[in-house]
């Protein structure tokens, strides 16, 4: 029982993330999940090797859901600008056929340590680089994106964010930012821009065969169907509770919090 309320309650917290910081959710459910799978919290799983792949594999389909609701929130806000969403989100859904595959054949060590990696370089990257922090620019149409940038960067956040069942977030804020966004607009282009990711990540995981990476009997393919539901019960609260804050936040803040939030997020997936 405390295991479903734990998380209820990160599902609550992913569920915020997503509509305020375009997280989707995955920065809050990996590291949560790999622990419960990893120290037996009641539930009767014990420790298994496949802790991370399920964990991944369980956040990308949580963001199916909260990467869609959020994206329907700032639709109805006007915060969503068409344009810059196609082609990109069509790359993003190439890599994110690739970083699936390529997951399925990656060690549980492997995929932990490149989740602390990507963050500590985002993070720094963030601090260290000009644009992120500040806006880069104020007003004005934003500058266009190549179409060959376009598609590199898009298939590379496809395939990171679905290894790491993350959503692309942590690439499209800052990226979006230094192009002159405020973090109210770069926060909610993150959200429609994951969902690629996580439809097509979410199906290949319930593609594969459930007894490779079996750590619960509820399991769909690498999905753990019991902590989706309660998952998408808890980010469906959140966001409808963190919804009236969108726009609200003062852009200096809302950067200087997403920066903290990857932080804490780090330091838990160390300890």
């Amino acid at each position: 029982m405390l295991t479903y309320l734990i998380l209820t309650v990160f599902g609550v917290l992913s569920g915020v993330t997503t509509v305020l910081f375009g997280f989707g959710g995955g920065f809050v459910i990996v590291p949560l999940l790999f622990s419960i799978l990893t120290v037996d919290l009641g539930r009767g799983t014990s420790a298994s090797p496949a802790a991370m792949h399920v964990a991944v594999a369980t956040s990308t389909a949580v963001m199916v859901v909260n990467s869609f609701m959020a994206t329907m929130r700032h639709a109805r806000l006007g915060n969503l600008v068409a344009a810059e969403l196609w082609p990109l989100a069509g790359y993003i859904a190439i890599g994110a056929g690739i970083g699936a595959m390529l997951a399925t054949s990656a060690s549980d060590d492997v995929m932990r340590w490149a989740f602390v990696a990507y963050l500590g370089v985002t993070i720094l990257d963030c601090l260290l680089r000009r644009g992120f922090l500040s806006r880069a620019a104020d007003g004005g149409p934003l500058p266009r994106m190549p179409a060959q940038f376009t598609a590199v960067a898009g298939i590379i956040i496809g395939t990171i964010a679905t290894f790491l069942g993350v959503g692309g977030s942590v690439m499209t804020v800052p990226m979006n930012r230094r192009r002159g966004m405020d973090m109210t607009r770069a926060t909610a282009m993150a959200t429609p821009l994951t969902l690629p990711v996580a439809l097509v990540g979410a199906g290949i995981y319930m593609l594969l065969p459930a007894d490779a990476v079996a750590v619960s009997q509820w399991q769909v393919g690498s999905v753990d169907g019991l902590a989706f539901v309660v998952l998408v019960i808890g980010s469906l609260l959140g966001i409808r509770a963190a919804a009236p804050f969108i726009g609200r936040i003062p852009d200096g803040w809302h950067a200087r919090t997403y920066l903290l939030l990857l932080v804490v997020v780090l330091i838990g997936m160390i300890v």
